[in-house]
């Protein structure tokens, strides 16, 4: 059906911490000053990407996963959801700090496919900028008593980042991307957030966020602990391929391109995010051009492609 990339559109969101550097950054066409997220590779249902060439113009990537389950090497009878979801993040302001459940408890307790184990690539870190990444708590107790009391200083593990860095967050992790920074999200497709502290905040009419410590006590990993990532490098004329990730979810890589390069297409589809530059990719003898904040899929079909530039992109599969 597709012997073309299939180029989909961001899906705007406001948040209470956005502010305006996905229109500065990418000239999307946000809805507010506090534009938070982008959804730009997305068949979830609070937030369904819309398909912009080809047959199923006009139609969303989950009727796709739906109704055409060959562009994605899917068997006809998998019920499943489609898995991944990619988003672009502009913290304003700090968000608040949150944990995600696993898939077992996602689905026996929420009702919902998949838990939500999640990526960041910053693409923008203002001087200073950091995360919140895990915690210091050594048992569930000291954990449970920190929330209660409060002692979110004591509590709470920082680290500085700055454009370029890599940061693998799985279900059960303490996190909060920090004022400052702009981020590419690589996640399950789920959108079940327990918020554990918010700054004291309140929305628009005075009343404080909801907060969710019962939850998140149950679902917190506890000591904190991150794998280590094997991170590799490959080059293929003119393309750098360094591989981020590679874990049960998805694979992230980070591509430079300088030049030209013929890639053959290995896994079921690849999902698309150019950060940075310009270039073209032929399929089957057609050029197809993408820039800075153009995202798509090499969909289940396309064998072979030739891409020619100078640009910088995050790429993923299942």
């Amino acid at each position: 059906m597709y012997q073309e990339p299939i180029f989909l559109q961001a899906v705007l969101q406001e948040r209470i911490w956005g502010g305006q550097k996905l229109r500065d950054l990418y000239q999307y066409d946000i809805p507010s000053e506090n534009t938070g997220e982008a959804w730009v590779i997305s068949a979830h249902p609070n937030g369904p990407s819309e398909i912009g060439n080809g047959p199923l113009a006009g139609k969303t990537l989950a009727d796709a996963w739906e109704n055409h389950g060959e562009l994605f090497g899917k068997d006809p009878g998998n019920l499943e959801a489609y898995p991944l979801l990619v988003k672009v993040l502009d913290a304003n302001d700090d968000l608040s700090v949150q944990v995600h459940p696993n898939d077992t408890f996602a689905r026996e307790v929420e009702g919902q496919p998949y838990g939500k184990t999640e990526c960041w690539y910053v693409l923008e870190a203002e001087q200073g900028a950091e995360l919140v990444l895990g915690h210091h708590a050594k048992t569930q107790t000291e954990l449970n008593d920190k929330m209660d009391q409060g002692e979110w200083d004591a509590l709470l593990q920082r680290i500085p980042v700055t454009a370029g860095d890599f940061v693998y967050v799985p279900s059960g992790t303490l996190h909060a991307i920090g004022k400052g920074i702009v981020i590419l999200e690589t996640q399950q497709s789920s959108d079940i957030t327990y918020r554990v502290y918010d700054y004291d905040r309140t929305d628009a009419q005075g009343n404080p966020r909801e907060l969710h410590l019962d939850r998140a006590k149950q679902v917190t990993t506890v000591p904190h602990e991150l794998p280590e990532l094997d991170q590799k490098q490959a080059r293929n004329g003119g393309l750098l391929s360094t591989k981020l990730v590679e874990e049960k979810y998805f694979t992230v890589y980070h591509w430079t391109l300088n030049g030209e390069a013929k890639q053959s297409l290995e896994v079921d589809f690849l999902q698309c995010s150019v950060t940075e530059g310009e270039a073209t990719i032929t399929v089957a003898g057609q050029q197809f051009s993408v820039k800075k904040g153009d995202h798509f899929i090499l969909p289940n079909g396309i064998t072979d492609y030739q891409l020619s530039g100078e640009a910088e992109l995050i790429v993923s599969h299942t």
